[in-house]
């Protein structure tokens, strides 16, 4: 209901039958099942803030329904998890369809818009710049700020050949025309290339590494993929 994994589960009789709940240094995602009352859990939340002296944000919790698009906006409309549940409180934001909330570098939400959370990477203008230097905030820009999030989410194709031709552009002082081919601008040093980030080959690279992670058949969310795939 709100979000959240890894947690082997802390029972709570008569309340809540499992919490699952992800615990960070500044936030913290919780799944709820529909049968849950959302009060038992902010009174466990302030349970564990009086025995470790830390304290719970609970006015900026933000829940995203999970389930059938009809049970989403029957949530939203009635804030109810189900008829016969209390109302979650009134000051707490429930995210519509295709709003995205930002969860630990990651956006998540219902049908939200692939592309519309990849915020524009801004490039440094900065004269005088030697083509190693550029390479560098090549590889600090685009490569460090996109990487967790191709991740975790993927980057669109759309996005990719953007940044592809930025990259292409800034590395070129500007000129859209590269005077040497794309092999050579992406190859290895010690055969003549410049070793400039290839955010195509990256990408891929990444894919590969998730394909790897969910035939290993060891991870949570590969049950997840296997019903999805069943599904549809």
């Amino acid at each position: 209901m709100l979000q959240g994994s890894d947690l082997e589960g802390y029972q709570i009789p008569h309340a809540i039958e499992k919490l699952i709940a992800n615990l960070f240094a500044d936030d913290t995602t919780t799944f709820l099942a529909a049968e849950d009352d959302f009060m038992v859990l902010q009174d466990i939340l302030n349970t564990w803030c009086l025995a470790l002296g830390t304290k719970f944000n609970i006015p900026k919790t933000q829940i995203i329904p999970i389930g059938t698009e009809n049970y989403q906006k029957e949530v939203i409309r009635t804030r109810k998890t189900k008829p016969d549940k209390t109302p979650l409180p009134g000051h707490l934001r429930i995210a519509n369809e295709g709003e995205a909330t930002h969860i630990l570098g990651a956006w998540f939400g219902n049908k939200i818009d692939a592309e519309q959370i990849w915020a524009p990477i801004e490039w440094w203008d900065v004269n005088g710049l030697t083509m190693e230097g550029r390479r560098h905030a090549i590889q600090m820009t685009v490569g460090g700020m996109t990487q967790y999030l191709t991740c975790v989410q993927g980057m669109p194709k759309s996005i990719e050949k953007r940044l592809m031709k930025c990259i292409k552009i800034f590395m070129w002082n500007g000129k859209e025309r590269s005077p040497v081919n794309e092999n050579i601008l992406h190859g290895p040093l010690e055969k003549g290339g410049r070793k400039v980030l290839d955010i195509q080959a990256r990408n891929e690279a990444i894919d590969i590494m998730r394909l790897k992670a969910y035939l290993s058949f060891n991870t949570l969310w590969g049950g997840v993929v296997d019903a999805l795939l069943a599904h549809n």
